[in-house]
């Protein structure tokens, strides 16, 4: 189904964030799908494979070169302004602030670290420990090339608490609220 054919505004923009282990790319596929509309999955991966290097060796020049890091975030812009999409990233309501409907996903540490111990097959204490280094290191390197505070997202059209919802609850909300706003309401 499209996003015409379901009524929706065709230029209709979804920009959904939050941190690593609150479902951004579940939620933002589920989004897509229930709306009709392309996901916009431009990653540090998509990078490596254009460029024809390996994954891991883009994700290690990224942590001391910037040009990874903008690259990534000028394609999702590019791919988005497109015409009707969900973006899902670290930075996706930062980076479409002004032309999607934002969302924040709000999670706490322990429950999104549970999700990636279980994901990958970590152990509870060293995904806690990763992930709020994650975290920290995100939210360092978000400031520095832009001046993103990624922890002040009150901004964001809709919060939506993913840690006591569901995946298929958080999607249902996102897409309740995307459908207003395309009706202008």
């Amino acid at each position: 189904m499209s996003s015409e054919s379901a009524g929706l505004h065709p230029a209709l923009r979804v920009a959904i964030s939050g941190k690593s282990g609150c479902g951004n790319t579940t939620v933002s596929r589920l989004v897509a799908a229930a709306l009709g509309l392309q996901v916009v999955n431009y990653t540090f991966k998509s990078l490596a494979q254009e460029r024809g290097m390996a994954f891991e060796e883009v994700c290690l020049l990224a942590e001391t070169d910037p040009q990874y890091d903008l690259a990534v975030d000028r394609r999702q812009v590019q791919l988005a302004e497109q015409g009707g999409c969900v973006l899902g990233s670290r930075l996706a309501i930062w980076l479409l602030k002004d032309s999607a409907f934002t969302v924040y996903l709000e999670a706490s540490l322990p429950v999104r670290a549970g999700r990636i111990a279980r994901r990958e097959g970590k152990l509870l204490g060293d995904a806690v420990a990763e992930t709020e280094t994650r975290d920290r290191r995100d939210h360092d390197r978000y400031d520095r090339l832009y001046g993103f505070d990624v922890d002040s997202y009150g901004f964001a059209a809709l919060v939506v608490d993913a840690e006591h919802n569901d995946q298929d609850a958080v999607a249902r909300l996102i897409v309740e609220g995307a459908r207003r706003r395309s009706a202008g309401g």
